[in-house]
């Protein structure tokens, strides 16, 4: 076998002319338990309230709740199973946000707004936080509006309307 400088010599180039100087920095943690939903994370020192987190390993996200001063507590999005002792954990920097608009009446999605009725994309109009201060009660409407289920039995024991209900204990 013929060595030949000048090929060489060309992987070289296109080998240093390729690579990436940006340092890529992430904060990771480790699972230390996982139960009933809730995994508890070691590593995450700087995590935010409410940050979207990611399960390389599960293919799964969560979202931090429980910030104490030796670990995390996350919610998971998905099954629990699929998470192990040890496994890594790593923040994506965002706070969990999800769809809205008009586009999702009808549909069928999971916690995080992906549809999973098989219809296609979700056509939204913007994303909002997931956590957010609830407005004050004058400023909701009250129940304005009847709303039908489509089922008699429902409709007729438990009355469903459009807006929001007030319970004032005396």
């Amino acid at each position: 076998m013929e060595i030949r400088p000048a090929e060489i010599s060309e992987i070289l180039k296109k080998q240093i002319a390729a690579f990436d100087t940006e340092a890529n920095v992430a904060e990771t943690g480790q699972v230390l338990s996982v139960g009933d939903g809730i995994a508890r994370v070691f590593g995450l020192q700087n995590v935010m309230s409410g940050e979207m987190v990611e399960f390389p390993g599960a293919g799964l996200r969560g979202m931090a709740l429980n910030l104490e001063t030796d670990n995390v507590g996350v919610v998971i999005f998905g099954d629990d199973k699929q998470i192990r002792e040890g496994d890594t954990v790593s923040r994506t920097g965002s706070i969990v946000e999800v769809p809205v608009g008009p586009g999702l009446l009808g549909r069928v999605v999971d916690g995080l707004g992906n549809p999973i009725d098989g219809k296609g994309p979700v056509m939204y109009a913007e994303r909002r936080r997931v956590e957010v201060k609830a407005p004050g009660i004058i400023p909701r409407k009250s129940v304005h509006e009847p709303m039908q289920t489509g089922l008699k039995a429902i409709d007729a024991l438990i009355p469903v309307g459009r807006g929001q209900r007030e319970l004032i204990i005396g």
